[in-house]
């Protein structure tokens, strides 16, 4: 890694959402860590643009700018929340299999890893899965009251495709799996009060690395994205794989 480059620190949201939630990353991270927030196709800025629901529409959307951006060498990250996190892992993979310079660090938030097996959406009714991100905390109050709300209208859709992609992300690491685990340290990072990704499915990314995994838990629910909490602990663990050139085990410490 170059002296005085600092770290530039790719992020991916979780289901529905476009980048928002990473607003006060920018400066949240520390020094040395520049925060670019990637947005998906189908939301925000890009939603005339069709939404991936499959790995081949998420590379074709954001491979190739992201290939030329970290063909030069500069010392970059990946942290992907929820989905965001086999997103993350996703072009990770696609950029080392281009021959690209690997990330220095894989974090994920409230994301299990690849083989564990998700709450399934593509069979659930409208209500069903609105109710379950109402008790996450992701729906406003008095959504579920009213089913033609602009919410309703705007966001399901975007969460059925994204859930739709995660599920294709998946599969396809699955499938890839006979590749092995690839060489980059992983950060694992769940919240507190998080109802629905507990330490045993973050512990699982240990399987998808010969790099070393380091769980960490910050307070928060499943959203803990948009507290302070995250974004200091993966601003530290950012300086220190780049400090130190990705030697084992001096990721920042914190609750295991």
């Amino acid at each position: 890694m170059r002296d005085g480059s600092p770290v530039t620190l790719y992020c991916f949201a979780h289901a529905g959402a476009g980048v928002s939630g990473f607003a006060h990353w920018r400066t949240g991270t520390g020094p040395g860590v520049a925060t670019v927030p990637v947005l998906l196709p189908g939301r925000n800025a890009r939603r005339r643009e069709p939404r991936a629901t499959s790995r081949a529409e998420l590379l074709g959307a954001l491979l190739g700018p992201l290939a030329d951006e970290v063909a030069d060498g500069r010392p970059y990250a990946l942290y992907g929340h929820s989905l965001g996190g086999i997103v993350a892992y996703t072009l990770a993979r696609a950029l080392m299999d281009r021959q690209l310079p690997a990330p220095a660090l894989l974090a994920v938030g409230a994301s299990p890893a690849p083989h564990a097996v998700p709450l399934r959406h593509d069979d659930t009714t409208d209500d069903r899965l609105l109710r379950f991100v109402a008790d996450l905390g992701a729906a406003p109050g008095g959504v579920l009251a009213d089913p033609g709300s602009v919410w309703h209208r705007s966001v399901l859709p975007v969460l059925r495709d994204d859930l739709r992609l995660a599920a294709a992300l998946r599969a396809a690491a699955l499938a890839d799996a006979a590749h092995g685990p690839f060489p980059v340290p992983v950060l694992a990072v769940g919240g507190q009060a998080d109802p629905v990704v507990g330490a045993v499915a973050l512990d699982g990314w240990a399987r998808w690395t010969t790099g070393r995994l380091v769980r960490r838990t910050v307070p928060g629910d499943h959203f803990f994205v948009r507290g302070p909490h995250a974004p200091r602990l993966i601003g530290r663990a950012c300086r220190v794989v780049r400090r130190t050139q990705l030697i084992p085990g001096l990721i920042p410490g914190g609750q295991q």
